[in-house]
């Protein structure tokens, strides 16, 4: 266990004076109160415009209303089923598993343990981590309205009209949620996510007799107070946060001017949320297109926010510094490379919490293909993937001009992403990842050198996931540890010291990273700096040999260290995987070593856990060499 000392001069060393400022201040006006004191509770309501006023602008969003929309209905039976269990009060969470929730739910109870928020309390007095509340993702979850898109979509495919059931919903909750107070008031992203959710909403619905001008000025009331929330509190997520919570929020803050420039103070948040959104996408995604939170997740949330600003900025004649479009583009390379093409998947690399934000198509929540054309549509007017449901999202993203900047993506053999630590090698049947990283941005997991290899679509060798962010402190430490990744552990020590929550102390970094082709192979070589809370002098080298002519793979591990611990290599197998492929392990003597078997978890979606299997090899030498083979 870390004492305070230490830990605190961690965390300043790795966050930065800039940040522990902040949070300090921020905790103190936290707990004093006077953070409360900026969000007042009961605000008195204000006609910002009438109803027939917004319903005569010209058109500010992606179409003018549904009657706008021409594109093939297409009425599946998962639409139908998810809306048949939402009628039966079932709503599938984190685009994963199903939770009866009733008809009337209150939005405050967290359905994994029936937990209930307390809603007379002001945000600031609500905690993000609590043992009995359990994971407050859950209460998020509904309240985030991306749901709204399967009944939207329900009733475009199948000419249904929802209107007066959707509005209902969105009356529900503010009903439940009064300004400012309880856990749906505690994020601002999540704000931000439910004012783009409601306002697609609205103009999908703009001239329907079910939105009255009672429910317009509801509406309107409760967004406006969201809007001030996120600005007055931006700079948690500009400074203490920074990741995609302060893309999102910029981006909404740039998006009120465009959307509701009807607001007293419209113009000052579009003016600024501009300049901050510039900031965060030029610091957050990396020249080479990587991005700072090393989640493949994570990035496709930038992606569809980076959608939503090119097309609604292009909408009202506007544009962005050249950065963004730059760094837009250098992303689409990156995940295009990491894609596999059977079927849209990427590794499940980094965090991943089940964020979709804006779901407009059928195909499975692994699949990044839709987001990733609707992007790449904004710049060519076509497709990078063709196929039966990949453009959906683009119809309803209703592009009517141009190509802008179009460019071409190709994929690469073997490519390199040297800013994220990233080296990716394909043949026709196989796909490996190798991450082998220098931070300067915290990391969330102690995955260096972690290896992913794909075969036929399928993740033979694969990481293990997230899970949850708030569960046991054990399942914690596996799924953001080392020995959930297809790496090396020294003895069974993670590469780096766990701190509190999200922290690691002692990063691990890349010290080299090399790549080379010959005519029968693709060879990978990273070497990295680790184990520092163990020894300052440990040095972990890593070389992936990918065959050209058949399907195998040599893996070379070899840890430089003065300790008497011995060297744990770690395989997290798919179920079938000695069903299809064999594996053995040498020391550096020769000797075979005999493998041994781990109970491990695997969790393709957030919330849900698998049981699974880890193969370990283990040597009180100092190189392990394994090979896998095609049965």
């Amino acid at each position: 266990m870390l004492n305070k000392l230490t830990t605190y001069r961690q965390i300043l060393k790795n966050m930065g004076w800039r940040y522990v400022r902040f949070r300090i201040g921020y905790e103190i006006k936290r707990k004093t109160g006077l953070l409360k004191r900026d969000f007042p509770t009961q605000p008195i309501s204000k006609e910002f415009i009438k109803l027939s006023a917004w319903r005569a602008q010209t058109p500010v969003f992606f179409f003018e209303d549904k009657s706008a929309l021409s594109f093939p209905t297409s009425l599946n039976d998962a639409l139908k089923d998810t809306f048949q269990k939402f009628q039966e009060g079932t709503l599938k969470y984190f685009n994963s598993r199903d939770y009866t929730i009733g008809k009337d739910y209150d939005w405050l109870t967290n359905p994994t343990n029936q937990y209930r928020y307390d809603v007379d309390k002001h945000w600031t007095e609500i905690e993000d981590f609590s043992q009995a509340a359990g994971d407050i993702k859950y209460i998020w979850e509904k309240s985030r309205f991306s749901y709204l898109y399967d009944l939207i979509r329900y009733d475009y495919h199948c000419q249904k009209d929802l209107s007066e059931l959707i509005f209902q919903e969105i009356e529900s909750w503010i009903t439940s949620n009064p300004v400012n107070q309880g856990p749906n008031w505690r994020c601002s992203q999540e704000m931000s996510l439910r004012i783009l959710n409601w306002t697609f909403a609205l103009y999908y619905y703009k001239n329907s007799e079910a939105l009255t001008a009672e429910r317009f000025q509801k509406i309107m009331h409760v967004i406006y107070w969201q809007l001030k929330h996120v600005a007055a509190n931006i700079n948690f997520s500009r400074i203490a946060v920074r990741n995609n919570h302060a893309i999102t929020e910029t981006l909404m803050l740039y998006l009120s001017g465009l959307l509701f420039p009807f607001f007293p103070e419209a113009a000052a948040w579009k003016k600024q949320g501009k300049k901050w959104f510039e900031e965060e996408i030029a610091y957050q995604i990396y020249t080479d297109g990587t991005f700072l939170q090393f989640s493949h997740n994570y990035h496709r949330v930038v992606i569809q926010l980076l959608t939503w600003a090119f097309y609604l900025a292009e909408k009202h004649g506007e544009r962005f510094s050249q950065i963004v479009y730059d760094r837009a583009k250098k992303s689409l390379d990156y995940l295009y490379q990491c894609v596999d093409l059977t079927n849209g998947y990427l590794p499940n690399y980094g965090n991943n919490d089940g964020a979709l934000f804006f779901r407009l198509n059928n195909q499975p929540y692994r699949d990044y293909r839709p987001q990733l054309n609707a992007l790449y549509y904004f710049f060519n007017h076509k497709p990078l993937f063709d196929g039966t449901g990949l453009l959906e999202d683009v119809a309803w993203y209703h592009p009517t001009t141009v190509a802008s900047q179009p460019f071409e993506l190709e994929r690469k053999a073997l490519a390199t992403f040297e800013g994220g630590g990233y080296y990716i090698a394909k043949t026709t049947e196989t796909l490996i990842f190798l991450k082998c990283g220098r931070y300067k941005d915290r990391p969330a997991h102690a995955d260096n050198l972690h290896l992913d290899i794909w075969w036929k679509g399928i993740n033979i060798l694969r990481d293990a996931g997230t899970y949850k962010y708030n569960t046991t402190s054990d399942l914690v430490r596996y799924f953001n540890g080392t020995s959930s990744h297809n790496t090396v552990t020294l003895g069974d020590n993670d590469q780096m010291q766990k701190g509190p929550r999200f922290v690691w102390f002692d990063w691990s970094q890349a010290i080299e990273a090399k790549v080379k082709e010959t005519e029968e192979s693709y060879l990978i070589t990273g070497k990295i700096h680790a184990f520092k809370h163990i020894d300052k002098d440990i040095n972990h080298t890593r070389q992936v040999k990918q065959s050209k002519k058949e399907v195998s793979w040599e893996i070379t591990d070899r840890v430089e260290h003065q300790t008497e611990l011995p060297i744990k290599q770690y395989w997290n197998i798919y179920p079938e995987f000695l069903t299809h492929f064999s594996i053995f392990a040498r020391d550096e003597q020769g000797q075979l070593i005999e493998p041994s078997w781990q109970d491990a978890y695997y969790s393709s979606h957030y919330g849900v856990k698998e049981k699974s299997q880890a193969i370990v090899f283990s040597t009180l030498t100092k190189t392990i060499t394994t090979q896998i083979t095609r049965k």
